[in-house]
C-alpha cells in the first residue's frame, strides 16, 4: 500500500476507445490502432487499455479481447488492458474463461477493466435497461472473483444462470490479472473499487463539467468504502485518463489537431445532445486548454498538467493518454515520442541522480579543476626533478 506522501513512479499508458471519424478506411484503422501499440512497446509505455462498443459507429473495437490477443503477438512488454469489459452484457463464466486464457496466451500481461457500459445505445441494442447496469456490473464482477479463486459457483439471477460453474484455468497471473474499475460520472465505480479494492480508471480526469469533480468525488467514494470493508485503496492502481497531443511547439501542436479534432467533438456532441458546445463561440482549442481538460502544445504543457492533477489529487499510479486521433498517424507518432523523451523521466525522477551530479560537478569545477592542475603540475616537476637527479649521477 501507498501513504499520501510516497513516491509512485507514474507508470505511461494509453486508453484507446478507439476513436476513428466514419469516412476513414475501418480496415486500415485497426491496423494503424495495432501498430500503435507496437510503437508504444517500442517507446516503453507501460500500459495499453483497449474499448468494448457496439454502436455509433465511431469506437469500432467490438472486443477488446480480440485484440489484444492480436497485439500480445507483436509487442514484448506493455501491458494490455480491456478498457472495459462492459460485464452487464456477458455471461459472467464466458468473461473469466476469456480474462484468464488472455492471462496465459500473454504470459500475465492481461489487465482487465470492467465497467457497467458506457454508450447507452449499446444497451438499447441488447435490450438492456439502463436502470440494471451498474448493479449488474456488480453481480457479475463477484461472480468473477469468485471463479478466479476457483471455487465452483452456481447462482441464478434475472439475466444469467450458472449451474455448477467453475473455470477450466485458474490464473496465471496470482492471486489473478490486476482488476480495474471505469469510473465516470456515477459512483458505481468507486463504490465497486472500494467494495473490493481494486484499481480504478479514472476516464474523467481531467473533466470536471458542470462544477462536478469525477475525480475527486469517485475517488473519496472509494477510499470510504473501502474503509468500510477493512481495506485501504492502493494509489499506485489508480489509473488517471485525460487527451494530450505534443509537438515542438504550441502551434504546431494547434495546426496538427485541425486534421481530426472537430470530428472528434462532433461525435460526442452528438451521441450527447446534452453536452454543452463551445461558450459563446469560443474556439474549442482554446476552451480545452483553459479548462485543462486537454494539453494541446509542448512537453512543458503536459509536465504542467501532471503537476496539476498532482497537486489536486495527491500521487497516483499512471496517467493514461486518451487514444482520440487529433492528428495524422505521423503527428500522432511524433506526439508520443515526444512524452517518453521529456515528459515520462520527470515523473520516474529518472534523471534525479544524474542531475545531482550534473550540479555537484559544475557547483564544485573551479575547485575540482584547479586540484586537477596541480596535481598535473606536481607529476610534472616530479619528472623534471627525476631526469635532473639521473643526469647529475650519470655526470658524477
Amino acid at each position: 500500500m501507498t501513504g499520501a506522501t510516497d513516491f509512485i513512479p507514474m507508470r505511461n499508458g494509453i486508453f484507446l476507445a478507439p476513436f476513428h471519424a466514419t469516412d476513414q478506411d475501418p480496415t486500415q484503422a485497426l491496423r494503424r490502432d495495432l501498430e500503435l501499440i507496437q510503437h508504444l512497446d517500442r517507446l516503453g509505455f507501460e500500459e495499453a487499455w483497449i474499448g468494448e462498443h457496439h454502436s455509433a459507429g465511431f469506437e469500432i473495437i467490438a472486443s477488446p479481447e480480440l485484440f489484444i490477443a492480436a497485439a500480445a503477438e507483436n509487442t514484448q512488454h506493455i501491458k494490455l488492458g480491456t478498457g472495459v469489459v462492459s460485464l452487464p452484457y456477458h455471461n459472467p463464466l464466458m468473461t473469466a474463461n476469456r480474462i484468464l486464457q488472455l492471462d496465459h496466451m500473454t504470459r500475465g500481461r492481461i489487465m482487465f477493466g470492467v465497467g457497467p457500459g458506457l454508450l447507452p445505445s449499446d444497451a438499447m441494442m441488447l435490450g438492456v435497461d439502463p436502470m440494471t447496469q451498474r448493479d449488474r456490473m456488480m453481480e457479475g464482477l463477484d461472480v468473477i472473483l469468485r471463479l478466479f479463486k476457483g471455487e465452483t459457483v452456481t447462482e441464478k439471477t434475472d439475466w444469467f444462470n450458472l449451474v455448477n460453474a467453475r473455470v477450466h484455468l485458474l490464473p496465471y497471473s496470482r492471486p489473478h490479472p490486476e482488476i480495474a474499475v471505469a469510473s465516470a460520472v456515477s459512483p458505481s465505480g468507486g463504490r465497486a473499487a472500494g467494495k473490493y479494492g481494486l484499481g480504478m480508471l479514472c476516464v474523467a480526469a481531467t473533466n470536471a463539467g458542470g462544477g462536478f469533480d469525477a475525480l475527486s468525488v469517485n475517488w473519496q467514494i472509494a477510499n470510504e468504502v473501502a474503509a468500510e470493508n477493512g481495506i485501504e485503496m492502493d494509489r499506485s492502481r489508480l489509473r488517471l485518463v485525460g487527451p494530450v497531443h505534443l509537438a515542438e511547439t504550441r502551434e504546431q501542436a494547434r495546426a496538427n489537431v485541425q486534421w481530426g479534432l472537430h470530428k472528434w467533438r462532433e461525435y460526442f456532441q452528438r451521441i450527447n445532445p446534452l453536452s454543452p458546445g463551445s461558450a459563446g463561440g469560443k474556439d474549442p482549442i482554446d476552451e480545452m486548454i483553459e479548462s485543462g481538460q486537454a494539453v494541446i502544445g509542448t512537453p512543458d504543457d503536459a509536465i504542467a498538467q501532471i503537476e496539476r492533477l498532482q497537486a489536486k489529487q495527491g500521487q497516483f499510479g499512471a496517467f493514461l493518454q486518451l487514444a482520440h486521433n487529433w492528428a495524422t498517424f505521423d503527428a500522432t507518432i511524433k506526439s508520443y515520442e515526444l512524452w517518453a523523451e521529456y515528459v515520462a523521466p520527470v515523473f520516474k525522477q529518472a534523471n534525479t541522480s544524474r542531475q545531482a551530479s550534473y550540479d555537484w560537478v559544475t557547483d564544485n569545477a573551479g575547485d575540482f579543476m584547479q586540484k586537477a592542475m596541480n596535481a598535473a603540475g606536481a607529476m610534472i616537476q616530479k619528472h623534471a626533478d627525476e631526469q635532473a637527479a639521473k643526469k647529475q649521477k650519470a655526470g658524477g
